[in-house]
């Protein structure tokens, strides 16, 4: 295997030199072989999503500053939050196409639900991975010019986004370090049962995460990206930090379960990782926008209604958040 280009630093629980990995698990993605290519390319049934899917909450236009607190999606696994004076993105992405390449790759099926030129002043930028559905480097670089936002994201991570932004301060976190990000604001990063690469030859060469935010309006759990795995993740915040005050889950990005259940929650596991949190609130994201698996583009949504239906939870506390829609606290 090659060296990490990433990153060095002593072998952990969940560094083994070179990669990092869940401790007590197999690697959620494994190197795919010819046979699972072949039996995904020869058993999938791709959905046709329309070229257009537009937002009812389109061309939002969020306050300056909230002194409590308002979540706003962006559109995918982006958000805008305004917690206490402070805001924040996660994962930011304004680009055409999830891709390493403009000409190429995931498309856009609906815009951006708050336009670049009105959002808010940025204090900070939070990236839970290097996906390129989560860590997009033209964004990251116009928010730089902008609004002088400085990033904090796992290990790792740190040098991908130096080798094109040099002067862009990032902070890097290992799981469970705490990081101020303003008086009374701070993040912890956590483990998720996901992955990392931004190629073909550096797979968990980055470390990923999801992020707790302690604030005044309580604490806030994001996770951009997760399978639901055995559920040990989610006990352990639960036992570690206590039950989270919301909920900010991925529902997209599930089929074909017998492929994607190694890195996404469908709905039905967003829904059991809610209750597992103990969370009394969520917001699902990571539908909608991008096409990366086969489910239909409003199936997410559907099939989180009918999860929470089966569990007799008020379709309230858990919303299929889409572009530009706000939930307030």
């Amino acid at each position: 295997m090659a060296a990490n280009p990433y990153y060095s630093g002593p072998v952990t629980d969940h560094f083994d030199g070179t990669c990092f990995f869940l401790p007590g698990h197999v690697p959620t993605q494994r190197k795919a072989n010819l046979m699972t290519f072949a039996k995904l390319r020869f058993s999938r049934t791709r959905s046709r999503w329309p070229a257009q899917f537009p937002s009812p909450h389109a061309d939002a236009r969020p306050p300056e500053r909230v002194d409590g607190l308002r979540i706003t999606l962006i559109g995918h696994a982006s958000f805008l939050i305004q917690v206490a004076g402070l805001n924040l993105l996660v994962d930011p992405v304004w680009s055409g196409r999830a891709s390493p390449t403009q000409w190429l790759g995931p498309k856009r099926a609906n815009p951006p639900g708050v336009a670049f030129k009105h959002l808010p002043p940025i204090d900070a930028v939070l990236l839970t991975h290097n996906h390129y559905d989560h860590l997009d480097m033209a964004t990251l670089g116009r928010l730089w010019r902008h609004h002088r936002a400085p990033v904090v994201t796992p290990l790792g991570n740190n040098t991908i986004i130096r080798a094109a932004h040099r002067d862009l301060p990032v902070t890097a976190m290992d799981w469970h370090d705490r990081h101020t990000l303003a008086p009374g604001v701070d993040v912890t990063l956590l483990p998720a049962h996901h992955w990392s690469a931004r190629g073909l030859k550096d797979r968990r060469m980055a470390l990923w995460g999801s992020f707790l935010l302690h604030t005044p309006a309580g604490a806030i759990l994001h996770i951009g990206d997760t399978a639901y795995g055995d559920g040990g993740t989610f006990h352990d915040i639960r036992t570690r930090y206590g039950a989270p005050d919301l909920a900010i889950l991925p529902i997209g990005a599930y089929e074909p379960r017998w492929f994607m259940r190694h890195a996404h929650m469908n709905p039905a596991e967003s829904v059991q990782a809610m209750h597992d949190l103990g969370a009394p609130q969520a917001l699902g994201h990571h539908w909608g926008t991008f096409q990366l698996t086969d489910e239909a583009i409003e199936a997410p949504a559907h099939d989180l209604a009918a999860a929470l239906a089966e569990n007799d939870i008020p379709a309230e506390r858990f919303l299929a958040m889409r572009p530009g829609q706000a939930w307030t606290a």
